[in-house]
This record gives C-alpha cells, structure tokens and sequence, in this order.
C-alpha cells in the first residue's frame, strides 16, 4: 500500500512556478520603509547619545559644585559661614 502510495507521488509532475520573481519582491514601497526605519534608528541613537551626554554634563557639574561647596565650608572659620537655612 505504501509503496504504490510513494509510486504515485514520484510519478505526479511537480507544477511550474507561475508566479514572477518581480511580483514577490518588495519593489519601491520596501525600499521606502526599509530606508525610512534605518534613518529613524540612526536619529534615535543621536538623540541618546546627546541626552546621555547631557546627564553626564550635568552630574561633573554637580560634583564640582559640591566639591568646591565643601572646600569653601571647610576654609571657613567656624561660625561664619552661610546663614542657616530654614
């Protein structure tokens, strides 16, 4: 039973492709969402890198602001420094 199965498998002729390779491929819409997603990725990581570097900005900042801050405290003789907050 199986082999006249196998048999008439192997006897049927395999179909011609009737489709084109120009109908499948993705044409100019591909092309344009393809270039748009690559740009868009390039302009966010741009955009990260910028935002990255300013919170990096921003923290040498403040630790050279609370550096100097705490040198000034120490210089000062006691007492005298700034008025105390509220």
């Amino acid at each position: 039973m199986h082999t006249s199965f196998l048999a008439a498998l192997a006897a049927t002729a395999s179909p011609t492709p009737t489709i084109k390779a120009e109908d499948v491929s993705p044409g100019a819409l591909g092309f344009v969402f393809t270039a748009s997603v690559a740009v868009l990725t390039i302009l966010l990581a741009i955009s990260m890198v910028r935002k990255i570097r300013r919170v990096r900005y921003r923290e040498q900042v403040r630790e050279e602001f609370e550096g100097a801050a705490a040198e000034n405290d120490d210089d000062a003789p006691s007492g005298s420094g700034r008025p105390a907050r509220r």
